[in-house]
């Protein structure tokens, strides 16, 4: 009891600290992806905590086409270092090839629920406050918008009720019920 007394609290505040940082690196990722507005303050604010870091990341690893490599990196190295520390707190035993599979499954299942909370968090800032513009609606709609407007391509227009959230949301979702499963079946198998 007394070793889970004080693991579980340690555990706690570092998975929380890095899971909120891998969420601002990835959200940085995204909206430099999709060309989102860095003179947004939300945006100004994620630069600031991720610069650092990724300063010193680009000098070694150059970008790929629109892809921040460097970003990419760090989130894995990030993701999986919180991984391996918690896991080692909780007296686990892991190998590299392991943790390296378990860190991308959680990487690709934070990604899809980003998107998923962009979705939501839009259509409900649209029904509370539709035409008004701030901080987070504009983040919101660089976020969500390419992959709304492929889906609205895709279905024909329903006498002006948009679905394309809706059928996101279920593709969103889909797309996580395939992917990780088969992550996590290979990550037991090289455990």
């Amino acid at each position: 009891m007394s070793s889970n007394y004080l693991s579980d609290p340690i555990i706690f505040l570092l998975d929380t600290v890095f899971s909120f940082y891998i969420l601002a690196v990835l959200i940085r990722f995204l909206l430099q992806w999709v060309g989102g507005d860095f003179y947004n303050p939300i945006s100004q604010f994620l630069v600031k905590i991720t610069h650092p870091i990724l300063r010193v990341l680009r000098r070694y690893i150059p970008a790929i086409g629109k892809i921040d490599t460097s970003s990419v990196v760090l989130l894995l190295v990030l993701q999986m270092i919180s991984d391996s520390i918690v896991l080692t707190l909780k007296g686990l035993s892991f190998s590299f090839a392991a943790l390296a599979l378990l860190s991308f499954s959680q990487l690709i299942s934070l990604l899809i629920n980003v998107f998923v909370f962009a979705i939501f968090a839009r259509a409900i800032l649209s029904w509370l406050n539709p035409g008004t513009f701030n901080a987070a609606s504009n983040l919101l709609y660089s976020l969500t918008e390419p992959l709304l407007a492929t889906c609205r391509r895709i279905v024909p227009d329903l006498g002006g009720i948009d679905l394309s959230p809706l059928i996101v949301l279920v593709g969103l979702q889909l797309a996580k019920m395939l992917i990780i499963p088969p992550l996590q079946q290979l990550i037991s198998l090289v455990g």
